[in-house]
């Protein structure tokens, strides 16, 4: 009769969530079967011997349940909800099954036999049950989850006994109650009639006697220029460093009489073999009197005089300062001459190609002067106070024409042969910014500009004042470019100095829409912010050798050979501590001069 009803109530229909809320609602089971009750116990978890343990599991959990109610777990109000809300339905359901069985037992017409009950089973099942139920509230999980979950529990009755939430808030009502009130900080009262601190009878503007002084009206103070720009016109040729010794200077100014004009076209010339020329390079030397200082600042340019006869070397410097030294049967002391015909520094220096008593000099602050020794004076040749100058070279073998680069990117053409100091043409150039500007030695209409990344050849037969646009572009550099020179004598070769620690060759002896790289030669360019930047120069004796400055130690002056192999290194010892940036070899002798940062010039010479 109950055979399919106790199927429905297997432990495997319901689990055994739904035989725990039976045991918790036992008295609620029996009341609702009425007086035969206990028949209806016996029928329900007896009908078909496989169901009969649950008679005895139900029991067990109406125990513990009972048992339960006086030690509760401390739920979450959300396992509070869940609960009520399990527990009201499964009274519903527990209702709908008794009345149920009710109905199928006045149906039977015959009595179920209770069969007999295996005891050690039950025991069994009982012992397996105890360690596994009483854990969760939730059945279905796995036994890692369970003894999880009851440790959980465990942990939270424990803390719960030790009841931490009551001290700790007990002490947050300590700590409030002992926090004092926020105040100001109060500031000491000054002492009226107290002695003071000592105060400077300078800054009180009081007189030592005690009487105060009379107040001063102040006056805006005007903030002098750092460089004041010199007056416009010649200037005249006074040594700062000679103030009382003007027979010496007249000595030395009636020397340039004597010195004869060398010229340096010599492009018919064959060049000596390498090994000769490193024969003579091993020649020269450095020593003690070949070492002075020239000027006040750091050296950016440097030439050599094209005389056979005299040794006359010059130097601009940062300060503005020309220094010329003659080391010709002359004393340290007695051999140099320090000129200020700049305000700023001085960028490019030459001695004029025309006339050997002639140095031009090319300053940052727009002006470029012609040291004439014959007359003493510092002509003006150009002067532009709105721009500022950078590099020059002349454009004629007479030195009557000269091209001048801004640091703006544009380009001048300046007429010595004209009145005044103004430029006859300005171009506006396609570079942000020109370092160096050079000539072709045979074909002078063309001229190489440096510029920021770039190198731009021009023609200057075709400069057009609103824009010019280059014959050729040499983009293969990149970054900052220093200097970019033609080799003096055929100029069938560039050189050109980068910050990418390269020295590059290129061939530019078909001067066309493109000229090809030949050789680039790794060397450290990297001389810093207190160091003048390396500008690798041709050597005119020799225009297949370049000559460059290094950071090496010991410091040296190097020599490459177009190819990229190097030709010779000049050490100093002792006399060469310092890097020459700046170097520059005699047109016909083998003298070599190199400028440092200090002001100081270094000679090597047979």
């Amino acid at each position: 009769m109950f055979t399919g009803f106790s199927s429905f109530l297997s432990l495997a229909v319901f689990g055994r969530n739904f035989w725990r809320e039976i045991a918790s609602h036992w008295d609620l089971l029996l009341s609702s079967c009425g007086e035969e009750g206990s028949h209806c116990q016996a029928r329900w978890f007896f009908q078909g011997g496989a169901e009969a343990p649950l008679f005895f599991k139900a029991r067990y959990w109406h125990q513990q349940h009972q048992k339960s109610r006086d030690q509760r777990r401390i739920l979450t109000p959300k396992m509070e909800a869940t609960s009520s809300k399990t527990e009201s339905t499964l009274q519903k359901s527990s209702l709908d099954v008794c009345t149920e069985s009710n109905k199928r037992q006045h149906k039977s017409t015959s009595d179920t036999v209770i069969p007999s009950v295996d005891m050690e089973s039950i025991q069994n099942l009982d012992s397996d049950e105890d360690t596994t139920l009483g854990l969760d509230e939730f059945s279905g999980l796995s036994p890692y989850e369970r003894k999880r979950l009851k440790n959980i529990s465990e942990n939270a009755n424990f803390f719960a006994s030790l009841q931490l939430s009551a001290s700790a808030a007990r002490l947050r009502e300590m700590i409030k109650k002992r926090q004092p009130p926020e105040s100001k900080r109060k500031m000491p009262k000054k002492r009226e009639n107290g002695t003071g601190c000592r105060r400077s009878m300078r800054l009180l503007k009081v007189d030592p006697s005690g009487v105060s002084l009379p107040a001063t009206p102040t006056q805006p103070t005007l903030i002098a220029d750092e460089n004041p720009l010199l007056p416009p016109g010649p200037l005249e040729m006074t040594p700062e460093n000679r103030d009382d010794d003007n027979d010496l200077f007249k000595g030395f100014l009636q020397t340039w009489a004597e010195v004869s004009k060398t010229s340096i076209k010599n492009t018919e010339k064959e060049l000596s073999s390498i090994k000769n020329y490193k024969a003579n390079l091993n020649g020269m030397v450095i020593n003690e009197d070949t070492v002075h200082k020239v000027t006040k600042g750091p050296i950016l340019s440097v030439a050599l005089h094209p005389s056979e006869i005299r040794t006359l070397v010059a130097a601009g410097a940062k300060s503005g300062q020309v220094g010329l030294w003659d080391l010709t049967h002359q004393s340290e002391e007695d051999g140099i001459y320090v000129f200020q015909p700049h305000s700023q520094p001085v960028s490019c220096l030459y001695f004029s190609p025309a006339n050997p008593a002639h140095i031009l000099s090319l300053s940052y602050d727009g002006t470029l002067r012609c040291g004439d020794f014959s007359r003493a004076i510092f002509e003006e040749v150009c002067r532009d106070e709105r721009s500022s100058f950078s590099s020059f070279d002349f454009l004629g073998e007479d030195a009557s024409t000269l091209i001048v680069g801004h640091w703006n990117g544009n380009i001048s053409l300046v007429d010595r042969r004209t009145p005044g100091t103004s430029y006859e043409k300005l171009i506006n150039s396609s570079l942000r910014k020109i370092r160096t500007v050079h000539v072709h030695p045979v074909h002078r209409q063309y001229f190489i500009t440096a510029g920021l990344r770039d190198t731009h050849i021009y023609d200057a037969r075709h400069l057009n004042p609103r824009g010019s646009q280059p014959l050729i572009s040499l983009t293969e550099h990149t970054k900052s470019i220093a200097s970019a020179y033609f080799s003096p004598l055929t100029g069938n070769r560039v050189v050109t100095t980068c910050a990418d620690c390269k020295l590059r060759i290129f061939d530019s002896s078909c001067i066309s829409s493109q000229i090809p790289l030949l050789t680039t030669i790794r060397h450290n360019t990297i001389t810093g912010r207190w160091l003048t930047r390396f500008q690798a120069v041709w050597d005119p004796k020799q225009e297949d050798c370049v000559i460059v400055g290094s950071m090496a130690h010991p410091r040296r002056v190097e020599i490459f050979h177009e190819t990229g192999k190097q030709v010779h290194s000049f050490f100093g010892g002792e006399c060469l501590v310092s890097v020459c940036s700046i170097n520059a070899m005699h047109p016909t002798r083998y003298i070599m001069a190199g400028g440092n940062s200090s002001g100081k010039i270094h000679v090597f010479m047979n």
